[in-house]
């Protein structure tokens, strides 16, 4: 059977391409190797971004239903311990989520399911078909039988390390610009409110320690750190968790009663500050396959979403013109970036604020008495909206030294 876009992948990216693309009425088989409801490490938070784009899919509600934390704020603190809170009004809906991805995505996925011509869960994409130089369909293993199907068009939306990205040669396989996260499940952690929680230690510098409250007392603990920073200063993951959650005396008390309920998880975050080939003759890739993640906070949902439907957008004209060329679809990247462009550029010179200690504890020592520099820092966290003034370097050197 011949489809209009196979899309491979049902997590955010892959889900609203084809919740978008079928409500479009046109024919979607959505492919994805696990059943849900699965497991997906994150970090679990849900930007404002994504709000915006569950209420455009119709399935906020839904959301809303099911077992998430409303998110108000944002709280940092700096190498030096200095803790500044930065908060929204706790009425109306909440600028932010977090919500575990077991229950996110799969809100997602059973969204797009009922809407796509066809779903095959359980099914190992292991290669693309070509022909002539334009992609035409996949073939894979579906419970131990291979199978093939054909496509107008191939959507890779499986991840950094799926098949497409790798097959194509697109793989942000750059340490500079990757993160490489560790998380885990907690009970029980203190001190825990409506805002999530971004700390720059020691331990983690280039990159953060997080704390995401849940319902029940739970929370969604971790770090990230920059794959290259990791290697050079030989960064053990786990040993500098432990040392967060066991020595640093900020944070040490805050888990006197805590309880891991998990095992910790590794996985590897690509960025959007790595220009990756996300279009061709016959493919696009969105999400993490088109490496989309965030430089400063690591979040991926958000654009994740924003690249589906902008996909879906480019694809149903393609298929309405007839025209899947490499030219056609390079009108993908164009309208997504026309959007995230100047979140990313802002979002990197945080990041690379980040990789200096001295600096942050100015910077976030001045918050803690600048409403001005906690907007600008929140903005970026909940609610992106206008990042001129990260983009300015008078307004950073006015940050810094004013």
């Amino acid at each position: 059977m011949d489809y209009d876009v196979i899309v491979v992948g049902g997590g955010p990216s892959g889900s609203s391409c084809t919740a978008f693309l079928s409500k479009a009425g046109k024919k979607v088989l959505l492919l994805d190797r696990a059943r849900f409801p699965r497991e997906k490490i994150c970090g679990d938070g849900i930007s404002g971004r994504s709000v915006s784009l569950l209420k455009e899919l119709g399935i906020f509600q839904n959301f809303k239903d099911a077992e998430h934390t409303d998110m108000y704020g944002v709280t940092f603190s700096s190498p030096d311990g200095t803790v500044v809170p930065v908060g929204a009004k706790d009425k109306g809906d909440a600028p932010g989520f977090v919500c575990r991805r077991i229950v996110f995505d799969n809100i997602l996925f059973q969204n797009a399911k009922k809407l796509a011509a066809k779903t095959i869960e359980e099914f190992i994409v292991t290669d693309l078909i070509t022909e002539g130089g334009k992609v035409v369909g996949v073939k894979g293993n579906h419970k131990g039988k291979e199978k093939a199907f054909r496509a107008k068009l191939v959507v890779g939306a499986d991840g950094a390390a799926g098949v497409t990205a790798r097959k194509l040669g697109a793989a942000n396989a750059d340490g500079d610009h990757q993160y490489a996260g560790l998380r885990a499940y907690y009970e029980n952690v203190d001190g825990m409110g409506k805002t999530i929680e971004l700390h720059f230690v020691k331990e983690t510098i280039p990159g953060y320690f997080w704390i995401f409250p849940l319902p029940g007392k739970r929370a969604n603990v971790g770090i990230a750190i920059t794959v290259t920073e990791m290697k050079n200063k030989k960064i053990n993951l786990v040993k500098a968790m432990e040392e967060i959650i066991n020595a640093n005396p900020v944070f040490r008390p805050r888990f006197n009663n805590a309880k891991r309920t998990t095992s910790l998880k590794s996985w590897i975050l690509p960025l959007a500050t790595k220009k990756v080939k996300s279009y061709g003759n016959g493919y696009v890739l969105i999400g993490d396959a088109a490496s989309l993640i965030d430089p400063f906070t690591g979040e991926g949902i958000g654009n994740a979403l924003t690249s589906g439907k902008v996909s879906a957008q480019v694809i149903a004209e393609a298929l309405n013109e007839n025209d899947f060329s490499e030219a056609k679809l390079s009108q993908y990247r164009k309208r997504l970036f026309d959007i995230i462009a100047g979140e990313v550029s802002a979002n990197a010179r945080l990041q690379m604020l980040g990789k200096h200690e001295f600096l942050l504890n100015i910077v976030i020592g001045k918050a803690k008495r600048s409403d001005e520099i906690k907007a600008v820092i929140s903005d970026a966290i909940l609610d992106p909206k206008d990042h001129g003034r990260l983009s300015d370097p008078v307004f950073l050197l006015k940050a810094l030294f004013a």
